[in-house]
């Protein structure tokens, strides 16, 4: 493959197949052909990182992709380049290399396998450690379903700047970015299968008369928004000690991920005070080891955004006050939290597929059996959720699947119109669930 059509490949595997295809106005269908091409590839040869070293930048992209912080091209190569810096006589670094990394360490977002692959050594030794001592700590304590529980954020990011303007406004919603969200999801579910109210916190005010709440759903907001600390106490004071309250004593556990926020002082001491260990994730280790992660937060996020691209111009011509924007957002979130509540199957299986539970047979399963699971999970709360798959809409792209038909396409697509000077950052870019 060429360069061109290399960092195509790269974008959609950072990203997704749809954005690719939008941002460097290619059929979907094209850019997996040219990724199946990838896959069969042979290893480039010359100098490149060593493996102890690609394993590192594979630690690195998953613990960004656990905070939601961007992994595109620029990162990716930054990061590569900083770690190679350490080799003895340095090492090469191109579009294929990168496309061969991600493959290799399994490294899409959207992978609906991600508990059958394996992680890095270290990463993967921290995750069974982890899951050894959950499972211990579950068994000697005799912890109740009702009382094992996992929380984790979701960050909500709106560019203004896409908002405002003529174009795209469908992007102006991301769940990836380096900057203040404009308002967090905290969502926590129980291994019995039920979901805890979900706490949303926002800068500023909502517009107008508030509206109803949406019964599973607590809003907080003020001007200056909340610290990463502040949120997690509103969550253990808001939710997980009433949850507790309610159950009369029993004594608990809560997995999440090892974010500084949620090992405060007053975080700990809230919990303590609930009767509840705190079990805290490795990092890199969600994808494994954090049941929210298995199926839930990604098809939400998805959900989210599908109804965010159904009325982004409509909402963003009202007004682009962000405030206003917010009583559709908590709508969608109710929605969807009602559609996960009414599935508590799923929400326990979550549980058993992320290996923090013994199966029915007593232990985990495999992690071929545990993969397998996942991915009837997800389609599942896609079907549920009516997300469905991509649809390429005819006339946005050419019809002609080959890439070679015309030259004049060809022209269009890699040289005067492919937007590659804007690739670097591609603010755009966000995690709709797709499997490439």
């Amino acid at each position: 493959l060429s360069v061109k059509k290399l960092r195509v490949v790269l974008f959609a595997l950072c990203s997704s197949t749809e954005r690719a295809a939008e941002h460097f106005r290619s059929p979907p269908r094209r850019i997996r052909r040219w990724l199946r091409r990838c896959r069969a590839l042979p290893e480039p040869g010359g100098r490149y990182l060593s493996r102890e070293a690609e394993e590192k930048l594979a630690e690195w992209v998953l613990t960004q992709r656990e905070q939601q912080l961007p992994v595109n091209e620029e990162t990716l190569f930054q990061k590569a380049t900083k770690i190679g810096r350490a080799l003895e006589g340095g090492f090469r670094i191109s579009y294929e290399w990168a496309v061969r990394f991600m493959l290799r360490h399994h490294l899409s977002p959207h992978t609906r396998r991600a508990v059958a692959h394996p992680l890095p050594p270290e990463v993967q030794g921290n995750a069974g450690a982890f899951v050894e001592f959950v499972r211990r700590q579950i068994r000697t304590r005799r912890l109740p379903p009702a009382m094992i529980g996992a929380v984790d954020e979701v960050s909500l990011f709106l560019d203004a700047e896409v908002l405002g303007g003529d174009d795209r406004k469908e992007n102006a919603l991301q769940t990836v970015g380096n900057g203040e969200p404009w308002c967090e999801l905290v969502l926590s579910a129980l291994a019995d299968g039920r979901l805890l109210p979900a706490l949303v916190t926002a800068r500023g005010r909502p517009a107008g008369p508030a509206a109803p709440l949406p019964g599973s759903v607590l809003l907080e907001a003020k001007e200056g928004g909340y610290g990463d600390d502040e949120l997690m106490e509103l969550w253990a004071e808001r939710v997980w000690r009433k949850h507790a309250e309610r159950q009369r004593g029993s004594k608990g556990m809560l997995l999440l991920d090892c974010h500084r926020a949620h090992l405060s002082e007053e975080v700990l001491a809230a919990l303590s005070a609930a009767g509840t260990l705190p079990a805290v994730i490795p990092a890199g280790c969600s994808s494994r080891a954090q049941p929210l992660d298995v199926c839930i937060k990604r098809s939400l996020k998805s959900f989210l955004q599908k109804k965010w691209r159904e009325r982004a111009r409509e909402l963003a011509d009202s007004g682009c006050d962000a405030a206003a924007l917010l009583p559709p957002l908590l709508g969608w979130l109710g929605e969807a939290l009602e559609v996960i509540g009414d599935s508590p199957e799923l929400v326990r299986r979550s549980f058993l597929v992320a290996s923090v539970l013994p199966g029915p047979d007593g232990d985990a399963g495999s992690p071929r059996r545990n993969g397998d699971a996942q991915e009837e999970l997800i389609a599942a709360l896609e079907e549920r959720l009516k997300l469905g798959k991509s649809r390429e809409s005819p006339g946005k792209f050419p019809k002609d699947d080959e890439a070679g038909a015309d030259p004049e396409i060809l022209h269009r697509l890699f040289e005067g119109e492919s937007e590659a000077e804007s690739f670097y950052g591609f603010e755009e870019a966000d995690l709709e669930l797709m499997e490439i």
